[in-house]
C-alpha cells in the first residue's frame, strides 16, 4: 500500500493525487525493469523507523490539557531534540521534549488520531543497506 498526504479526511486534493500517481508509476516502472532482468546495484537508504506513539498530556479525567506547540506543528520528519518545545498548556506553559536522542516526529496533530490518543509518532532515522538485486526469471 501507499499512503500519501497530508490530506484532511473527506477532501480530495489534486497535488496529493498527483504525488500518489507518480509514486505508483515509479513502483510499476521498477517492477517492469526488474522483470526484464535488469540488475540493481547495492544501495543504502535512510528510512524512519517507528519508535513509539506519544499521547497528549492529560488530566486525571483523561482530558487533553495541552496542545501541540506551534513550533512543532507542521514539522513532520524534522529533528526534535531534547529541550525543544513539544506541547503548550492552556495556561501558556511550554512542555519541552525530554529525550536522550534526537527523534523525528510524524503524524503530528492528525485529526484521525485524536480518538487513538496519539499526538504524534516518534521515529528514528536509520540506514538500510540492500545487496544487489536481480530477477531469477530469464
Amino acid at each position: 500500500g501507499v499512503e500519501v498526504g497530508p490530506q484532511p479526511q473527506g477532501v480530495a486534493r489534486a497535488d496529493v493525487l498527483d504525488k500518489m500517481r507518480k509514486i505508483v508509476k515509479h513502483g510499476l516502472d521498477f517492477v517492469q525493469v526488474f522483470n526484464e532482468g535488469k540488475e540493481f546495484p547495492p544501495c543504502t537508504i535512510e528510512v524512519f523507523k517507528i519508535m513509539e506513539k506519544v499521547d497528549y498530556p492529560r488530566n486525571e479525567n483523561g482530558e487533553i490539557i495541552a496542545i501541540i506547540h506551534p513550533k512543532l506543528q507542521d514539522q513532520d520528519w524534522q529533528p526534535l531534540k531534547n529541550g525543544d518545545p513539544l506541547f503548550l498548556t492552556m495556561d501558556g506553559e511550554v512542555i519541552p521534549y525530554e529525550g536522550n536522542c534526537t527523534v523525528y516526529p510524524t503524524f503530528i496533530n492528525e485529526a484521525a488520531y485524536y480518538e487513538k490518543k496519539q499526538a504524534f509518532v516518534k521515529t528514528e532515522k536509520i540506514k538500510l543497506t540492500a545487496k544487489h538485486l536481480r530477477s531469477s526469471v530469464s
